[in-house]
């Protein structure tokens, strides 16, 4: 890697999920157009055959005339080959297949609990983090093993956890997590800016103060040019509360913020994720049922259409390597690239980003994951001080930390009694005691190849 001031070239990343169909055409793009950048990736995957496709492809963008920096992609078949002499290190993989995660999602709904997204909370959320961790636990092993200065970015889900077992296993890892679900937020607020005061604002324009847990995040401060948004965006939340805003049918991950505005009513802080996943980590105040999910204006998003979607994005893959379509190269507006400029000494930045607690957050326990702003500079990520969550908001926040370090120490000690305490603690958990067991050993058996050493 060389550092000339204002370019750094010869950088090396690992891309591990280097198969995906999703996160790596994204960050192939915004490398694509990063003028300050440029060096190799190296693309490791299980399904090896997926990560040498995106090496075609992402060597393809070298000849589009759009293309304003070089990297050369190259698949590999071993995590020493991926991980040796990285300097970066970027993590997004599903931990397992869909056909787990139909269990982790639907099997829920034949004991009356639904969930939307069932990857970060609820019972979903925390089957899929209990194969997760032994995954993230190889992981920074290996990275302790073979790049132990390089810096780790998680995209994968449940992130709170994942980025907790990196940490838990080789504390000295230089690793944070990833998640857009604040910027959404942004752009909302600049929006309502937009219709009620006629000024047009870039999502970065809105300032706010972060703190919470990856996808039940808070945001108790917001201003533009130094103006509270507070006064305003509560008259935006009366005027949006009962039909909401947004056209919540145009996809399964669409929402009319109807959940975000009634959590701005009962507690007068913006919770900052989607509704689809705030909505999980409450009480069943929003997925009672189906009906009352419709009620609320957002969806339930069935593994179904997850598994179509794949299909579509292996055929648009095919099309790519085959040169019978082109990469649209345009910007994500993810911050990936940034976050990695400014750790290579090209300015500093400031975003939100999930750290181990170091205070940042008072009143939640150190060491746990949390989210709040960050401020990125020269091989540094330092968390803002975010302060503390109001007494009823933190208690809702709280229950849901516990839940995540019980959760992370039952995958690690193979402790499916420790599991169920967290599974049977879950807010949307509505079953009784014995049903809530019966379901927690259903979902594990059928989830059992990635419990190795497990007595279920």
């Amino acid at each position: 890697m060389r550092n000339r001031g204002d370019k750094v070239s010869g950088l090396t990343m690992a891309l591990i999920g280097g198969g995906s169909r999703n996160w790596v055409r994204v960050l192939m793009k915004d490398l694509a157009l990063e003028e300050q950048l440029s060096g190799n990736v190296r693309l490791y995957d299980l399904d090896y055959q997926a990560a040498h496709e995106n090496e075609l492809i992402g060597n393809s963008l070298n000849s589009y005339a759009e293309t304003k920096a070089i990297w050369k992609y190259k698949a590999v078949r071993t995590m020493e080959d991926v991980l040796t002499g990285a300097d970066f290190v970027v993590i997004s993989i599903l931990p397992g297949t869909f056909a787990e995660m139909e269990s982790d999602v639907h099997l829920p709904e034949e004991y009356g609990i639904y969930q939307s997204v069932g990857d970060s909370t609820g019972p979903g959320g925390m089957v899929r983090a209990l194969r997760a961790v032994p995954m993230f636990t190889e992981f920074a092993e290996n990275i302790k093993r073979y790049s132990p200065d390089a810096w780790v970015i998680n995209y994968s889900n449940p992130m709170s956890v994942c980025t907790r077992a990196l940490y838990e296993t080789y504390p000295e890892v230089k690793a944070f997590g990833c998640c857009h679900e604040v910027f959404a937020s942004q752009k909302l607020l600049a929006a309502m800016l937009k219709e009620m005061k006629g000024i047009d604002a870039a999502r970065q324009d809105i300032k706010v103060n972060v703190l919470g847990i990856n996808h039940f995040t808070w945001i108790n401060k917001a201003t533009y040019n130094g103006i509270d948004l507070w006064p305003l965006y509560s008259k935006f939340v009366d005027k949006y509360y009962e039909e909401g805003y947004g056209d919540w049918k145009t996809s399964p991950f669409a929402t009319a913020n109807r959940v975000k505005f009634d959590l701005f009513k009962r507690y007068g802080l913006m919770a900052a994720a989607g509704d689809r996943h705030l909505a999980e980590f409450c009480p069943p105040w929003y997925l009672k049922s189906p009906d009352v999910v419709e009620k609320w204006k957002f969806n339930l998003t069935p593994v179904s259409w997850r598994k179509n979607d794949l299909q579509e994005k292996i055929a648009l893959s095919n099309r790519l390597v085959k040169g019978e379509e082109r990469v649209n190269i345009k910007a994500s507006g993810e911050e990936g690239v940034k976050q990695i400029k400014a750790i290579l000494g090209l300015g500093d930045f400031v975003t939100n980003v999930n750290l181990p607690n170091i205070g940042q957050i008072r009143g939640l326990p150190l060491g746990a994951v949390v989210e709040t702003n960050a401020v990125f500079s020269t091989d540094s990520v330092r968390p803002v001080m975010a302060g503390e969550l109001p007494p009823d908001v933190h208690n809702l926040v709280i229950r849901n930390v516990i839940n995540q370090e019980t959760i992370l120490k039952a995958a690690i000690k193979k402790d499916i009694n420790l599991a169920f305490k967290a599974f049977a603690n879950d807010p949307l958990m509505t079953a009784g005691i014995s049903d809530a067991w019966e379901l927690l050993r259903r979902m594990l058996e059928n989830t059992r190849d990635y419990l190795p050493g497990w007595k279920l």
